[in-house]
């Protein structure tokens, strides 16, 4: 076999190497097809290792002269359809642009067809080169690409990113390489062909691959150690060692008594003097580079592949060997990309490849610049997920991980901003019985991201407080300002408020006392926080912060200061005082008064009467409001109120805007009404929009605390004061407030605790009105608005309120009293009854008894539930006797109450007590006694039993039940019940009474 030209073998390969370069840097520059032609100039690629050892190699064979010939021809018709491809492809129909993709599918097939023909001795010494052309060749005859170019154009721009950049990156290596002038390397070849070749031994690693590409010399290796020296040393035979193997071989012999010898030559030394072996150990660290680099390469690409999990943990493994071989070699794969791409697989599904991608990239971020690179990627992310890991090695390998990264304070606020990271760290920090490893690295890592202040932040709202804590005390003025205006933002658990009280009360009190304007806002804004928490009230009055917050309020003036110094004081001193803490001991001043003395109190009544804000206003009335618990201050409040008629301010204050200072006003003179309850009425009606505005504001589907407060001011008001009556008529709020009952009463919604404060309320105003029926107006209104129906109907509804069912008998029993003066005697009611066809009918109940004008048995006229209130004609006796059963006894003493007035002198008693009878009230009263035994309704009671007594005595001879309770009244009662039971006992037969009973 002749042997073809040099000249010519060089030409065409150096012609066909040139062509495909700028075929890939076609490539690059397409913007559709891209998956297509990406796999074609991967094909043309991992042709160039072969072409190139073909250019060097000795003894081509003839035959590859035309195996040359074809391929260029074939790369040249590559050329030109890929042009076709980058000159304007998206104006070409579809149907030629598929016919272009299958054209060079066809180019692809040949050229694997001719390179299959390339003899594999050609490669002489490299063992596995006719190997990969082989499988190469095969790969590219069988290639096929995907023609469907509609698909591929909706596609276009959504490539995978990784694999595209990837690709990039490869041409644009070879490309520069073969445009320098320098010739690829079978090292190229072989490292694509590692993962597309199949028939490479699977038990050469990485490291074994890179020895093949970089082949070794005899003379690198230690003759002791069989490796690669690292400091070749040369003795007197002329052999070179590694030094460290050949000293301890001279020590062995020393120590033995035996001549020093050459363990090569067996020669005895007469010197041990060791030179080192410059050139090659020269020679060494370069083969050293050379060999790292392809070891780098093929790692590189066999995680871009990632054709499986072996591969990848081999490839991870020897990139982790390399980083700790050499510094400049984590340079170089920060430079390559590798760093890069190692991140992602922090992500994949297998364990094992996750944990040795956090080993290597811990290597990696030992330098800024790793670091920097680590952090625009989802390492992060993914190793704070890998925390959660039951794995433990995953587990500590993801924190050695964040704990390299957090030495950056970049990286720290990274580390710290990914959610949930923080929280397991604390975590795992608290866990050390279980994992003390993972307990130590967490500890060190959170004390790392204690330098970005957010961190710090975000460890106090998972509760770790003590960076933040460490940072106010030792901090410069900044750090402590930004800290502790942190702690006063913080929701802390009861535990961790009372644990920061006792050690930053007194820091936060010095901020206040010698601090600029900032640090003062915020130690106020922390205080404030602190002592709403009630159990820090102590901690707090022995820190001695009452008196400096005194002082705040009465003394300190500073105009141009931001923050308030006075509306935060009283807020502070207002949360210890409703924190249960008694004002009598709690000094002021140290030889002076408390805050409960008359000085204290009557400066913070001084201070509503003057202009301040709603919001000092409204915390002034939280600490009187916390001093009327107790009677000393309560009366000293209501002295200071009188003299000053201060009262007249806290009424104006119903008018604010501010909800909690109209909530807090109103609580407060709820408390001053039982001492000064007209005052306030008349104070009321003199202020501008009130009375009628408490009730008119009420028109909202949603009852809020305001709402309830408002209305039970009004309500608790002197019931008998006629101006305030007057005026609530006049202001048109009585259809308001019966409306709203009445919505209330159809609502099927559960009522809750603001909506039932508040019915209460409405039907306390309601029930004030029937204790001035003198009034014509008033008297006039009740019957318009037909009042005994409504309470009626208030005794049976479901309020979810005991009290609307007590008011409801107590405005039952006041309109009842008025029913002999309204209802018409027998003379007036012929008269009347030829009028009535004229009237309007109003009212449907009651108007067809009413055309009948019929006498009411009891009040012996005409009467009806609007125009007397008739307990019988209402239907409300019914109730009435129904509510004796009721479990609270106020209920039940009022509705025994309006009971008590069908009973009375001015009624017909007789037919009143028949039509109780029937009723079997004298059953139920019996049972009252029965149940209970409070002095008022006992006296309620046995008048009505003695009211039947005297009238129907013989009845209850024979009843033992209340034979019992009368002995029980007359042992126990107080006098009066003693009476009454002694009264009735003389119209009892004395054979109804027990044996052992004497009647007194």
């Amino acid at each position: 076999m002749s042997n073809i030209s040099k000249d010519e073998k060089i030409k065409l390969t150096k012609y066909i190497l040139s062509s495909i370069s700028e075929i890939m840097s076609s490539v690059l520059e397409v913007n559709i097809e891209k998956e297509n032609l990406l796999e074609f100039g991967s094909y043309l690629h991992r042709t160039t290792p072969a072409l190139s050892e073909l250019q060097v190699a000795e003894n081509v064979p003839s035959s590859t002269t035309e195996t040359l010939r074809c391929l260029a021809a074939k790369v040249d018709i590559a050329k030109e359809l890929v042009e076709k491809c980058n000159s304007g492809a998206k104006s070409v129909p579809a149907s030629e642009l598929k016919s272009i993709i299958e054209q060079i599918e066809g180019v692809v097939n040949s050229i694997g067809q001719d390179i299959g023909t390339i003899p594999s001795n050609i490669f002489q010494n490299h063992k596995y080169a006719g190997t990969a052309i082989q499988s190469l060749a095969k790969e590219m005859q069988n290639a096929q690409f995907d023609t469907d170019v509609s698909l591929k154009n909706n596609m276009e721009g959504e490539q995978d990113l990784y694999q595209v950049q990837t690709s990039k990156e490869e041409f644009k290596t070879t490309d520069n390489n073969i445009g320098d002038g320098e010739m690829p390397r079978l090292k190229d070849f072989l490292k694509g062909m590692y993962y597309h070749g199949k028939n490479i031994p699977p038990s050469k690693t990485l490291n074994q691959l890179a020895e093949q590409i970089e082949p070794l010399y005899e003379a690198f290796f230690c003759p002791l150690t069989k490796k690669v020296m690292d400091d070749p040393v040369t003795i007197e035979t002329g052999v070179t060692y590694e030094r460290k193997a050949i000293k301890k071989w001279f020590e062995n012999l020393m120590n033995n008594s035996q001549d020093i010898v050459c363990p090569v030559t067996k020669q005895k030394l007469h010197s041990r003097v060791l030179s080192t072996n410059l050139a090659l150990k020269t020679m060494i660290t370069e083969w050293k580079e050379r060999n790292e680099a392809s070891r780098m390469r093929i790692a590189q690409t066999a995680l871009s592949l990632a054709s499986s999990a072996s591969v990848i943990l081999d490839a991870i493994r020897d990139l982790e060997d390399l980083c700790t071989k050499r510094e400049h070699n984590k340079l170089k794969m920060h430079n390559f990309g590798v760093t890069k791409i190692l991140a992602q697989f922090l992500e994949y599904d297998d364990r094992d490849v996750r944990c040795e991608t956090s080993k290597a990239l811990r290597c990696l971020a030992e330098d800024d610049r790793g670091k920097e690179i680590i952090a625009k990627t989802r390492a992060i992310t993914a190793a704070v997920k890998m925390l959660s890991s039951d794995h433990l090695q995953e587990k500590h390998a993801s924190l050695s991980l964040l704990l390299q990264l957090s030495k950056s304070e970049i990286i720290c606020r990274n580390i710290g901003a990914t959610p949930g990271a923080i929280l397991m760290l604390i975590t795992m920090k608290y866990n050390e019985r279980t994992d003390f490893v993972s307990a130590e690295r967490a500890g060190e890592t959170l004390k790392n991201m204690e330098k970005c202040p957010d961190n710090i932040k975000c460890m106090a709202e998972n509760g770790l407080l003590e960076p933040l804590l460490n940072h106010i005390v030792d901090g410069d003025e900044e750090m402590q300002i930004e800290m502790v205006s942190y702690l006063g933002d913080l929701v802390l658990g009861n535990d961790m408020k009372n644990y920061v009280a006792r050690r930053m009360s007194p820091i936060l009190i010095k901020m206040i006392q010698c601090g600029n304007t900032f640090s003062r806002k915020a130690a106020f804004k922390a205080l404030l926080r602190l002592s709403s928490h009630h159990s820090n009230s102590t901690t707090l009055i022995e820190a001695g912060i009452v008196p400096i917050m005194v002082d705040e309020i009465f003394i300190r003036k500073i105009y141009d200061e931001p923050v308030d110094s006075k509306e935060e004081s009283a807020a502070v001193i207002a949360n210890i005082l409703e924190s249960g803490a008694d004002p009598r001991f709690i000094q002021v001043y140290k030889h002076g008064h408390t805050m409960a003395s008359d000085y204290v109190i009557y400066n913070i009544v001084h201070m509503l009467r003057y202009s301040n804000t709603a919001e000092l206003n409204k915390n002034l009335i939280r600490i009187l409001l916390s001093l009327t618990k107790l009677p000393k201050p309560f009366a000293a409040i209501v002295s200071v109120m009188k003299e000053t008629e201060a009262s007249y301010n806290v009424i104006e204050f119903l008018n604010s805007k501010n909800e909690d200072l109209v909530i807090n006003s109103g609580k407060l003179l709820i408390k001053l009404i039982t001492h000064m309850g007209h005052t306030i009425a008349e104070a009321l009606c003199k202020t501008r929009e009130q009375p009628g505005s408490l009730i008119k504001k009420l028109e909202t589907d949603q009852v809020t605390k305001k709402h309830a407060i408002s209305v039970n001011l009004v309500a608790k008001l002197p019931h008998h004061n006629l101006t305030l009556n007057l005026a609530l008529l006049h202001s048109g709020t009585i259809p308001i407030i019966i409306n709203n009952i009445q919505n209330f009463q159809r609502s099927e919604t559960r009522i809750g605790r603001h909506e039932r404060h508040y019915i209460e309320g409405l039907v306390g105003i309601l029930l004030r009105f029937t204790t001035t029926l003198y009034d014509h107006e008033i008297l006039q209104m009740a019957k318009e608005q037909n009042l005994t129906t409504v309470f009626t109907e208030l005794l049976v509804r479901k309020s979810g309120s005991d009290e609307v069912q007590r008011m409801s008998a107590i405005g039952l029993e006041n309109l009842s009293s008025e029913t002999v003066n309204l209802s018409k005697p027998s003379m007036e009611i012929r008269g009347s009854t030829k009028m009535t066809k004229f009237l309007p009918r109003v009212f449907s109940i009651g108007s067809r008894r009413e055309s009948r004008v019929k006498p009411c048995p009891v009040h012996r006229g005409a009467c009806s539930p609007s125009t007397t209130f008739c307990l019988l004609e209402s239907n409300a006796l019914g109730k009435l006797v129904r509510c004796l059963q009721h479990e609270n006894v106020k209920v039940v003493e009022a509705a025994l109450s309006a009971i008590c007035t069908l009973l009375d002198e001015k009624v017909d008693v007789e037919r009143s007590l028949e039509v109780l009878g029937e009723m079997e009230l004298v059953e139920q009263v019996v049972g009252v006694l029965r149940k209970h035994k409070q002095d008022g309704i006992w006296q309620k009671a046995f008048w009505v039993i003695e009211r039947f007594v005297v009238k129907k005595g013989e009845e209850l001879y024979g009843d033992e039940q209340f034979s019992e309770v009368l002995q029980d009244a007359y042992q126990h009662g107080n006098s009066r019940s003693r009476q009454v039971a002694q009264n009735m006992l003389s119209h009892l037969k004395k054979s109804s009474l027990p044996r052992n009973f004497t009647a007194v």
